[in-house]
């Protein structure tokens, strides 16, 4: 009887406990997961999930609240709600419904889904399984099946892994077994990076393989570009379509089922990011973030395209340095890009940004802070003609016009290379030449010219490159030691020179400062002095005056009576002049006569006086052959004694101890000794007398 009793109190106590371990209390944040241990029906499909009655996880969560699961037919497990804290996302994985198409990395999304929450609709309306392409954005907090979906955050994973490879984990599941890292996991933002701006340039992890050709994705490729030029739009309007975006289409990679249906495609894509914050699955979509293109004031940027509609050169026949092409073609930009910001995907194209102020660089140690163009330049060396090594500093400027730049890089590929390539070697070797042609001390006496020389030459070359040269100056030139030596003797001797000159004029300033002592010193005499010089100035100014008013006076009266006696002059002497050639004629006819009876009485005289002269000789010669020399000589002096020329007594009585005679003659011989000297008294005196001298 105890034993019949005992029974039902057992039956009873079992079905109590039974009933209590059926209720169970579901948190605010909370789902329940049933698990219905006995089951008559199977499960028809490879979803973990059970829908119709089947034992296993069924597809029906236990909202909030106290829930009833007969115990032990059903077990209830409790699962938070899932939560994506600020700044993540959380990323979804199905692990029921349909299998992906092959080749594909996500599962394919209708609106249906919504956040994932109802796994009926999910799966009604061929879910699939796999990533999912949405992402649960900052803030949600929904309650998502934990068996059906995997959502993973960056701090946690929420859901139970049906793959055993995950599943051993357990509790301990992370990002990183899913490949991903907890940075991934949060929302992307493109913003300035310190003071660069900055483009997310993206890549597409599945979709469509491109066209042939192509390296980017641009959704409808540049159809819009071909039509644009069919409607004649010029550079500018074609460049702003290309610098544009179609990220409206898919609202910036974040719906990416939408950009899979506008065309989008695998790999790189055309249109970058701009700044902003974006939900991007990192399963679907990376980001890099890379400098905009910024053109600043004085400058422009030359666009490469790498990217678009086949070459189409425009630059014509002539020049053969490239392709010159409208936007929207592979090749060089005929139009640059000028000041502003552009968010340029630098992997479709490359942008050389060209100065278009004058651009100075400096061949020297120190490069210019405007930019870093002259870094690899270097002072340049060169060889005189004797052999003595300089270094020149040197300073060049040039410039590149705006509308020449794209064919400047076209002939150079960059600046550095317009730089180190072209100009490094013009200007090198220019100098070098010039300074082995000319002598050291030559050179320094020549620099202008050498200046004007090196400038008029790399101005000639580089036109050839389309720029244009404004200046070259030799900064600075560093000498040779023996060389610097000898010039710094020459200079201190000039500087000697100076400071002697200099301490000359300091003694000749002391020399008028005594005398300005002195003047002061004087200076009330000065005063007088100079009050009496002006006095007797003024004085002397008058009388001056007055002198010059009274020659003036008598000037004038004297050119009168001047011009008066020059006109009786000029009579008179017409008078004169008259009467003298008559005179003359005159006078002229008497001596005519005169000289003719002269010259007849001449005749005569000199005739008589030869015959005379021929006789006496002749009775001389006569007289000494007869008598002898001395009595010749005697009897010639008695006849000049007769003839009284001759004094008889002297002035003088000389005697001596010859005879009287000897005196006598010696006497006479004295007085006639002037005589006989001229050729007068030779020809006209008595030739007895000469013949004794």
């Amino acid at each position: 009887m105890p034993a019949l009793l005992a029974l039902p109190a057992l039956l009873c106590f079992v079905a109590l406990v039974c009933v209590a371990l059926s209720f169970t209390s579901v948190g605010p944040t909370e789902v329940g997961l049933v698990n219905k241990r006995v089951g008559f029906r199977k499960l028809t499909s490879d979803d973990p999930l059970a829908r119709r009655g089947e034992a296993g996880y069924q597809a029906e969560l236990l909202m909030p609240g106290l829930r009833f699961k007969l115990w032990p037919i059903y077990t209830v497990r409790h699962f938070p709600w899932v939560q994506v804290p600020a700044g993540e996302i959380g990323v979804v994985i199905s692990q029921v419904g349909e299998p992906l198409p092959i080749g594909a990395k996500s599962a394919r999304y209708r609106h249906e889904f919504a956040n994932f929450s109802d796994v009926g609709v999910f799966l009604d309306h061929g879910g699939q399984k796999g990533v999912q392409r949405p992402v649960l954005p900052p803030g949600t907090l929904v309650p998502i099946h934990p068996t059906a979906f995997l959502v993973i955050t960056a701090e946690q994973v929420y859901g139970i892994p049906v793959s055993p490879d995950l599943a051993m984990f357990g509790s301990q599941l992370s990002p990183a077994n899913f490949g991903l890292e907890a940075a991934q996991l949060r929302v992307t933002t493109v913003t300035p990076q310190g003071d660069r701006d900055v483009v997310g340039i993206v890549t597409a992890l599945e979709g469509e393989p491109l066209t042939s050709g192509d390296i980017a994705s641009r959704l409808g490729g540049f159809a819009d570009v071909a039509a644009m030029e069919t409607d004649e739009a010029n550079d500018a309007e074609l460049a702003e379509v290309l610098l544009g975006h179609k990220n409206g289409l898919h609202n910036n990679y974040q719906d990416f089922q939408s950009f899979m249906e506008a065309g989008g495609r695998i790999g790189l894509q055309h249109d970058p990011l701009q700044y902003g914050a974006y939900l991007l699955n990192p399963f679907l979509v990376q980001v890099e973030l890379v400098p905009m293109l910024v053109v600043r004031q004085g400058q422009v940027a030359v666009i490469k395209s790498f990217v678009g509609l086949p070459t189409l050169d425009t630059s014509g026949a002539e020049f053969k340095f490239g392709a010159i092409v409208r936007p929207g073609h592979r090749g060089i930009w005929e139009e640059p890009l000028r000041t502003g910001k552009y968010p340029l995907n630098p992997r479709c194209y490359s942008a050389e940004i060209v100065p278009t102020s004058i651009l100075t660089l400096n061949w020297a140690s120190a490069v210019s802070q405007a930019h870093n163009l002259d870094a690899m330049l270097s002072p340049i060396e060169g060889k005189s003609r004797e052999g003595f090594v300089f270094r020149i500093d040197l300073q060049v400027q040039i410039h590149v016009p705006d509308t020449k730049a794209p064919k400047v890089i076209s002939m150079v590929g960059t600046m550095q290379n317009l730089v180190n390539e072209v100009l490094q070697s013009a200007v090198g070797n220019h100098f070098r030449n010039t300074l082995q042609a000319l002598e050291a001390v030559q050179f320094i006496e020549t620099r202008q010219e050498v200046q004007q020389a090196a400038y008029r030459a790399i101005s000639g070359y580089l036109a050839g490159y389309e720029v244009e040269t404004r200046g070259v100056y030799i900064q600075d030139v560093i000498f040779p030691t023996e060389l610097v030596h000898v010039l710094t003797k020459r200079e201190i001797a000039k500087q000697e020179k100076a400071t002697f000159e200099e301490e000359q004029r300091a003694q000749l300033a002391r020399v008028d400062v005594e005398k300005a002592r002195g003047t002061a010193d004087m200076q009330g005499q000065l005063a007088q002095s100079q009050v009496s010089i002006e006095i007797n100035r003024n004085q002397s100014d008058a009388r001056a005056a007055q002198a010059r008013g009274e020659a003036s006076f008598v000037e004038i009266t004297a050119q009168a009576d001047a011009t008066r006696v020059v006109a009786l002059g000029r009579a008179e002497a017409t008078k004169v002049e008259a009467m003298g050639r008559a005179e003359a004629a005159r006078v002229e006819a008497l001596g005519q006569a005169e000289a003719g009876r002269t010259e007849a009485v001449g005749l005569a005289e000199a005739t008589a006086t030869r015959a005379h002269g021929l006789a006496t000789a002749e009775g001389f010669e006569a007289q000494r052959a007869a008598v002898g020399e001395v009595a010749t000589a005697l009897v010639a002096i008695a006849q000049a004694i007769a003839d009284g020329q001759v004094k008889v007594m002297p002035e003088v009585l000389v005697t001596g101890g010859g005879s009287s005679l000897d005196a006598l003659a010696g006497q006479l011989v004295r007085h006639l000794q002037p005589a006989a000297s001229t050729p007068a008294a030779v020809e006209g005196g008595s030739p007895v007398i000469a013949a004794a001298a």
